[in-house]
């Protein structure tokens, strides 16, 4: 792994658990072992290395939106969106934090505000096309519905409830969604 991938790796650990306000910088480079200079070739400034980071996440979030529309029918398609999603939020609770935690707090809402759009408006758009084969008349309102269920999904596993029942929960929408 390069210097540039193990710092966006690090500030990405480091910007989950303590969040991106309590996270100076000399702590990403001292965690990394590099100096602030690397750090500004490679990002320009810290915003510019948590831009960097929310846009490998949404990368992430392309890989989960990414089903097969081809040969499925809508429901096998929410199907293994569901199943893509839980499996990520299983595997990968930092990318889970790491993008809670931005899009909640003010300033980074703020320096990512345009990516967040981005984001927001793929994923629905993503959404939208599949239930507008389900129910085209309330597409839109399904599909905020749905994305709605996943967020607080998220949301509350993420809270550290250690009694989060997650396996029935994704069971429960794939029952739902199956049909």
């Amino acid at each position: 792994m390069d210097k540039r991938e193990q710092l966006i790796d690090i500030a990405t650990k480091l910007f989950s658990e303590r969040g991106y306000e309590n996270t100076p910088l000399s702590v990403v480079c001292e965690t990394a072992n590099v100096s602030k200079g690397l750090i500004s070739h490679h990002f320009k400034s810290k915003d510019g290395l948590l831009r960097e980071i929310f846009q490998k996440t949404t990368e992430m979030i392309v890989e989960i939106n990414a089903v097969d529309k081809q040969n499925k029918t809508p429901n096998e398609q929410l199907v293994e969106l569901l199943e893509s999603f839980f499996s990520q939020l299983e595997s990968d609770r930092m990318f889970f934090q790491f993008s809670l935690n931005t899009m909640l707090q003010p300033r980074t809402r703020e320096v990512l505000k345009d990516l967040i759009s981005e984001r927001a408006t793929f994923i629905l758009k993503s959404v939208t096309s599949i239930f507008s084969k389900l129910d085209k008349e309330n597409a839109n309102v399904l599909s905020y519905m749905f994305i709605a269920e996943l967020d607080g999904i998220a949301i509350n596993y993420l809270a550290g409830d250690i009694d989060f029942p997650l396996l029935e929960m994704k069971q429960h929408l794939l029952e739902k969604y199956r049909n």
